[in-house]
């Protein structure tokens, strides 16, 4: 804006110094022209004709009008008969401002690239020859006309044209309104220049006020949450703003609290990573110390089955820490395509029953036709979710029990069911199951053999496909019932 404004006065001045320049040229070629129309209308007239013509031209004109001989001798001057029909001002009597403006003239013409115009000699003598105009005009036989300024730098126009006996017509004017109407532009020009730069100061301070310094809070919020301050580091959110800015700030607060919560999330997991290791290796090592001390053959074996155990433990424990842990990173690079939930479940329970399943157990199915409960995701994400819950239910379930699963699309949402035999979810902990690490296994089952990270990985892959997951109860019987829903799209 401060820029524009300064183009703009610069544009103007220029402009009005071409517009200076083209008022001359205009004055020019007017006074040439009633130069030539006084000396073709006074070649017949008598001597006193043509001194109350003169005269009378003079007055209406403003101008003085005088001619030379061959000799270049003045011979008539109107000024004699009228007295002066203009008057030049002596600069040096006039008030500071028309010293201030006549400077600011020179500045101008001289940025602008003017030709200089050569100044008015007052002292040179009233003769032909003193005039390159009227010589030009006794040479060619043709009107001709020329610029000087006056002492006060207002423009002195002068005109000559040949008379048919030899003589030379002049006519000359001071151009001070062209002068005067140039400066009175240019000081409106300057007016408007103030106004806008004012008006620029109040725009640069409302956009300061309104987009530059909410930005730098923004920007230093960003920085300290960068530098790893994110806990102490409060985002401000610009409520009251519904702007871009305020879209922004808010966006910003928002993911400023989802990282503190994922680093939250990261320390919790790390600690319980480190507690759920902990149980394992304590094990292993007092099995290993007690190796040392037994020497009972059978105690020995038993000592090296608890190794064993806990070694199987702990590798899958990482096994399974390992895939949580790349979860998010997987699931943001995934690309996601329509999947017939029906036919994934149809095919999962195949591989089910061709592995064989141990203790009786059943796996009763229930799904639409092909293309009947279609959803957008990662087929082998979605598979690892149904395959864990199924996996969740059979391990609950009692011998020469079933597992129910079922796809069934309502409305524009696909369910996917798991039901078993099992004995349920404790009350209240609808919720603490799909925490990570969380345990609570059957009694018959031995300790340690599921990291109790299933769920909390189904529950992340559902999430991730904008879908939900929840436990309760079985709607027959006491077992538990685990239900994904997925945003369902047309076959």
């Amino acid at each position: 804006m401060n820029l524009f404004a300064v183009l703009m006065l610069a544009g103007g001045i220029l402009y009005l110094d071409s517009f200076r320049l083209r008022l001359l040229e205009q004055r020019q070629s007017q006074l040439q022209a009633g130069a030539f129309l006084v000396a073709i209308s006074i070649e017949n007239d008598s001597p006193a004709d043509l001194r109350r013509q003169m005269a009378a031209a003079s007055i209406q004109t403003g101008t003085r009008i005088r001619i030379y001989d061959r000799s270049g001798e003045r011979i008539f001057d109107s000024w004699a008969l009228t007295g002066p029909t203009y008057r030049l001002r002596d600069p040096q009597t006039e008030p500071w401002q028309f010293r201030a403006a006549r400077t600011l003239d020179r500045i101008i013409e001289g940025a602008g690239g003017a030709d200089p115009i050569p100044y008015l000699d007052l002292g040179a003598p009233d003769r032909r020859q003193t005039f390159a105009e009227a010589e030009t005009a006794l040479r060619t036989g043709r009107p001709a006309s020329g610029l000087r300024r006056a002492p006060d730098r207002t423009p002195m126009i002068y005109a000559a044209s040949p008379l048919p006996n030899g003589d030379v017509l002049t006519m000359s004017t001071n151009a001070r309104d062209i002068t005067e109407v140039v400066r009175d532009e240019r000081q409106t020009l300057f007016f408007i220049f103030l106004g806008v730069v004012g008006l620029s100061m109040l725009v640069s301070s409302f956009l300061a006020r309104t987009i530059v310094r909410p930005l730098r809070r923004l920007a230093l919020a960003a920085q300290r949450v960068r530098l790893g301050r994110s806990r102490e580091v409060t985002v401000p959110r610009f409520k009251k703003r519904r702007d871009e800015i305020g879209e922004l700030a808010r966006s910003l607060s928002d993911m400023t609290a989802a990282l503190r919560m994922r680093i939250d999330a990261t320390e919790a997991f790390a600690a319980d990573v480190a507690h759920e290791l902990k149980n394992p290796l304590a094990s292993l090592r007092s099995a290993v110390e007690g190796l040392g001390n037994v020497t009972d053959a059978a105690l020995r074996g038993e000592l090296l089955a608890i190794v064993k155990d806990d070694v199987a433990r702990i590798d899958r424990l990482i096994s399974d820490i390992s895939h949580a842990s790349r979860l998010d990173a997987e699931l943001s690079r995934a690309m996601f395509t329509p999947v017939d939930l029906g036919d994934m479940a149809h095919a999962l329970v195949a591989l089910y029953e061709e592995r064989g399943l141990d203790r009786g157990l059943r796996i009763l199915m229930e799904a639409p036709e092909s293309g009947g409960a279609i959803v957008m995701g990662d087929d082998s994400r979605l598979a690892q979710v149904a395959g864990n819950l199924l996996d969740n239910a059979l391990s609950f379930s009692p011998e020469g029990g079933a597992v129910r699963l079922r796809v069934a699309r309502t409305g524009e949402r696909v369910r996917l069911i798991v039901e078993d035999d099992g004995p349920g979810i404790p009350s209240g902990a609808e919720e603490k199951i799909f925490g990570r690490f969380y345990s609570e296994r059957p009694e018959a089952e031995g300790f340690g053999q599921h990291s109790g990270l299933g769920l909390a990985i189904a529950r992340a892959i559902v999430e991730a496909h904008d879908g939900t997951l929840v436990a309760g109860r079985a709607t027959a019987g006491t077992g538990a019932r685990l239900e994904a829903v997925f945003p369902a799209i047309a076959a």
